[in-house]
């Protein structure tokens, strides 16, 4: 039996692009990525401290990462539910890989599902942060992978 290999990042961004073309109306959209933020790795408990909150979100997001085997996985948690599915989105994508593919990532999956669109101007910003804070870890690790 052959060995199943893991999707690229491209390729996960267009399987969630595939997953919301099926809902046309956004509130259907806001539904489903409620939905998607139940399954997101949960951060351990001891993680969800001031040292692992994302600044520049309007709600509380925790993010946390780990390195095994040159690669980067991420936890986290929101005390709200559409920012719950918008991190478990990114961690989706970028979780598992090498910090340099997460450098290196292109997140247009995210214009392409209408999200930045219809986000108010906080959560864009939050959203930004989120993104910030997940390609600083990569670099971070990176970094101590270099040394």
């Amino acid at each position: 039996m052959q060995k199943k290999t893991a999707m690229t990042i491209e390729e996960t961004a267009q399987q969630i692009v595939e997953e919301f073309s099926v809902f046309e109306d956004w509130l259907d959209k806001y539904n489903y990525l409620i939905e998607t933020g139940r399954d997101i790795p949960m951060i351990d408990g001891h993680y969800k401290t001031n040292n692992y909150l994302i600044s520049g979100c309007q709600s509380r997001v925790w993010l946390h990462a780990s390195f095994r085997d040159g690669k980067v996985f991420f936890s986290a948690d929101s005390d709200a539910v559409i920012t719950k599915g918008i991190i478990n989105l990114l961690i989706r994508v970028l979780s598992g890989r090498s910090p340099e593919e997460i450098l290196q990532a292109d997140l247009g999956f995210l214009d392409k599902i209408g999200l930045k669109e219809h986000l108010s101007p906080t959560r864009s910003n939050g959203l930004l942060s989120m993104i910030k804070q997940i390609k600083l870890y990569a670099q971070v690790f990176k970094l101590k992978m270099n040394n």
